[in-house]
């Protein structure tokens, strides 16, 4: 009889480590590793503009705000967590970690059929208990639609669908733009 081999269960700071000397990017989820696959030309165009329009009300600002694009971790429940969003915003000069940030205000994911049941469920769950997160996007890479949640005054997520014609204000602290389907697609064939 055979045994199957113990898997391995990383501290924050090993992975911490391994990532810092891995050639490929690897999110952290509760002790385990899982390496990141590359993406599309449909899901980069799709990052882009996200990040393009979030940038351009950012610059020359001196509200404090940064735009990251899929190379900073999120880092999670002190640690427990570390993705790597596609888009993040952050809006607190405090947030000011070297490999990761921990204030996001607003994060996208790009979803393809193999990442939208983590990004839909498994993230969702860990996103929505950052307390400076006031929008969370899931952005299909297949077709023309955005399932996002929204942050209300009360603090209750609101669940919404950007339609066609539609704009999306984004509002954290002093920044402000706003987000349409269009803007998202631009460029984006299917």
């Amino acid at each position: 009889m055979s045994a199957y081999p113990q898997k391995l269960h990383l501290t924050e700071q090993d992975y911490l480590t391994l990532e810092a000397l891995s050639e490929q990017k690897n999110e952290y989820v509760d002790g385990d590793c899982y390496a990141m696959a590359g993406a599309g030309e449909k899901h980069n165009r799709i990052v882009g503009n996200i990040f393009f329009h979030l940038r351009s009300a950012a610059r020359g600002k001196s509200n404090g705000c940064a735009v990251f694009a899929s190379d900073m971790k999120c880092r999670i429940e002190q640690g427990r967590y570390y993705y790597y969003p596609d888009v993040m915003l952050v809006c607190d000069k405090s947030d000011n970690a070297e490999f990761y940030k921990e204030q996001p205000c607003f994060i996208a994911e790009v979803q393809s059929p193999s990442t939208e049941r983590t990004d839909r469920h498994e993230k969702w769950q860990a996103y929505s208990q950052i307390p400076s997160l006031k929008y969370y996007l899931m952005v299909d890479s297949q077709q023309k639609k955005v399932d996002y949640f929204q942050r209300d005054a009360a603090g209750v997520w609101q669940a919404a669908i950007l339609e066609s014609g539609q704009t999306l204000e984004i509002t954290c602290g002093d920044y402000r733009t706003a987000l349409t389907l269009d803007d998202i697609y631009e460029d984006v064939v299917f």
